[in-house]
């Protein structure tokens, strides 16, 4: 069974933090709404929602993603690179303890759950302004007695490496050639995200199926075309605070 932890839109999304988009007015409860049908669209791909409510102070606590890293074995607790956020990760630790064993990221390292791209049993780490080398030595060294590799993968021009490149299966990743270089995945193979979508490459696997967001129409019809069933979802208030459909759930297999 899959479970999905997700937490509900907070009212204060508009004072969120921001790296690479300008910012816009939010409208909170459309983004309540569109999260709502991101909610409906993984319960439709069989994963049971756990919801946990909105965190008033917490604006970008919606983005559950970016303090937990949910592997087989364990659950490793992030230590987010803004400030803002580290008081988001207890409540998410709480409903994790239930399923899996927890580690943590411990000061000074420094890591977001969105720098974190796994394909099997490979974890490859963004090294961006939210994620520091010593938050990366401490995840290999709290994964090494259970089989992970980790490695570092620099980025360019965006927030975290999976808004550069996501998971399609384990033999074929979605790309931003602009923000990620190609070259760092050469074992896989690549489709590369339609240049007039270059927000495109951030899509959630969920069984054999694909969720991304409706905005982008061209990436979508390339997988579509690659063969990829592809569940399409509005989050366009979610992307004014430079999120996307990755970082809104915790989505990992539990046994019945």
């Amino acid at each position: 069974m899959w479970i999905a932890v997700t937490r509900e839109v907070g009212p204060a999304l508009g004072n969120c933090e921001l790296s690479h988009v300008p910012r816009e007015a939010i409208d909170v409860a459309r983004a309540s709404a569109q999260h709502r049908d991101y909610q409906r669209a993984l319960e439709a791909l069989g994963c049971r929602l756990l919801t946990l409510p909105a965190e008033p102070d917490l604006p970008d606590s919606v983005f559950v993603e970016d303090v937990a890293i949910v592997l087989d074995e364990v659950v490793v607790l992030t230590r987010p690179g803004a400030l803002s956020r580290r008081a988001e990760v207890a409540s998410v630790a709480e409903v994790l303890r239930r399923y899996r064993p927890v580690l943590a990221i411990e000061a000074p390292g420094t890591l977001d759950g969105g720098d974190v791209l796994r394909v099997g049993r490979a974890l490859y780490v963004g090294e961006s302004a939210r994620s520091n080398a010593e938050g990366m030595a401490q995840l290999r060294q709290l994964l090494a007695g259970h089989g992970y590799t980790v490695h570092g993968v620099l980025t360019h021009g965006c927030l975290h490496l999976k808004s550069a490149v996501t998971r399609l299966n384990d033999h074929t990743l979605l790309l931003q050639p602009a923000w990620v270089g190609r070259d760092r995945f050469a074992d896989f193979q690549v489709i590369e995200v339609d240049p007039a979508e270059p927000h495109a490459a951030n899509v959630l696997r969920i069984g054999d199926a694909l969720v991304m967001p409706a905005s982008f129409p061209r990436t979508r019809q390339r997988l579509v075309d690659a063969g990829f069933h592809v569940t399409a979802v509005d989050v366009s208030e979610l992307q004014k605070a430079e999120g996307a459909v990755t970082c809104c759930s915790l989505v990992f297999r539990v046994n019945e």
